[in-house]
């Protein structure tokens, strides 16, 4: 089954939890601390596989949790880090934040690898916060959580050469007849609803691949039918076939089809308009062809090539197979843009580190720095309750609740983590 667009949630592995331990050893009076760090949790990463083709897999698994790291031991013995995992998705696929929009990867070849969900650093043992003032930490650090969201794949079929038409006019026909591929191929509409690729052997062991692209109607850049689903497949295809049905069997003038799908590709991208097109007229087996043919050819006056055959017969497709494999090597390859990067702002630091709200007598605050000491702090140790006390009030939290009106006995929440206000 073809699907070429999926919804996942990955997220990264959280980093193992720091140690709190003592030496104890023979002969070595006051040893001193020797909790080791957590390890690190495992990455989720896409790799590109050219052998893939749907996105099938993502549609019966939606959820991928990366492996989390090892807490750390006694003797300054670091935990294990966890094992990324790795998920193969075809090549062309372009991965989105499904919240922002933001564009993570583009995959365009055999064996790039993207890291979409970083694992969590693990946790500090005690043993690193040992100073002059302090001989003997019971201090020690929860693993970091992972990164996580949820994330929106996008597969464009990459292809040498695309099939496009309104439907019914023979696309799956010649697809069928110039490769392997063996498409649905009926005589009614949309007999085609999803890509078909097809690989085309030329003499001397060259070949390129096709791809039939379902057929258009006109409105198909706004949407109208399955229009942005199918023309996303020619957004990276270098050689257009502009398929006609020749002999208007279907009560259609070629030439007025030819007019519409041309419009629907400069008005869905500009630069697909730009894109090397060769016309191959088909159904040259039926009567009333050849009329058709010589109004084309007196229409487009040599701006553009043009292939009469007949996908029943068999009629021209060799010649036209010879000619896409001369005019190829020549044609260039479309670049791979992803124009939101572009408008992409980094910022070091944002304007605001945390904010504040109020219910009744609850005050929650919230913000991505304040969040991640709340998860990596032990609530249970007495000297990391401290710790974090103190990282309230060095980024100004302590001061912004009392201007809020917080008073004794007031409840704060941080990242779900609840205490009392003293």
């Amino acid at each position: 089954m073809f699907y070429d667009q999926a919804k996942i949630y990955v997220k990264g592995g959280d980093g193992g939890a720091g140690a709190v331990a003592f030496r104890r050893e023979k002969y070595v009076p006051e040893g001193g601390p020797s909790g080791g760090d957590g390890g690190r949790g495992g990455n989720i990463v896409f790799m590109g596989d050219e052998g893939l083709r749907t996105l099938v897999d993502f549609r019966y698994k939606r959820h991928y949790k990366g492996d989390r790291g090892d807490h750390g031991q006694a003797k300054n013995m670091s935990g294990r880090s966890g094992t990324d995992t790795i998920l193969r998705i075809p090549v062309g696929t372009v991965v989105f934040d499904d919240g922002t929009g933001e564009t993570i990867a583009d995959i365009t070849e055999h064996g790039q690898r993207v890291v979409v969900a970083a694992g969590g650093r693990g946790g500090r043992g005690n043993a690193r916060f040992m100073s002059n003032t302090n001989k003997a930490p019971t201090l020690a650090e929860n693993g970091e959580p992972g990164v996580e969201h949820w994330l929106r794949l996008e597969l464009k079929l990459l292809a040498d050469v695309g099939l496009v038409g309104f439907p019914n006019v023979g696309k799956s026909t010649i697809i069928s007849k110039v490769s392997a591929a063996k498409p649905k191929i009926a005589d009614y509409h949309f007999t085609t609803l999803v890509p078909n690729l097809g690989v085309v052997d030329v003499e001397d062991g060259e070949s390129f691949v096709m791809a039939d692209i379902p057929g258009l109607i006109e409105g198909a850049h706004t949407g109208a039918g399955l229009g942005h689903e199918f023309l996303r497949h020619t957004e990276r295809t270098r050689l257009i076939l502009h398929v006609l049905d020749i002999s208007g069997s279907e009560e259609r003038d070629p030439l007025e089809d030819l007019k519409v799908i041309q419009e629907e590709l400069r008005l869905y991208s500009p630069a697909l308009a730009q894109r090397p097109v060769i016309i191959v007229a088909n159904k040259m087996d039926i009567p009333g062809a050849e009329e058709h043919l010589q109004r084309l050819k007196d229409s487009v006056e040599g701006r553009q090539e043009i292939f009469a055959v007949s996908a029943a017969t068999g009629e021209g497709l060799q010649a036209l197979v010879y000619h896409i494999a001369q005019v190829l090597p020549e044609t260039e390859v479309p670049m791979i843009v992803t124009p939101v990067a572009e408008h992409r702002v980094t910022k070091a630091q944002g304007d605001k580190r945390f904010e504040i709200r109020k219910e009744e007598d609850l005050f929650i605050v919230s913000g991505a720095e304040i969040e991640k000491h709340a998860k990596m702090t032990f609530f249970d140790r007495e000297a990391s309750v401290y710790r974090f006390q103190n990282i309230l009030k060095m980024m100004g939290i302590d001061d912004a609740l009392r201007a809020e009106g917080i008073k004794e006995g007031d409840q704060v929440d941080i990242a779900g983590v609840k205490f009392d206000w003293v």
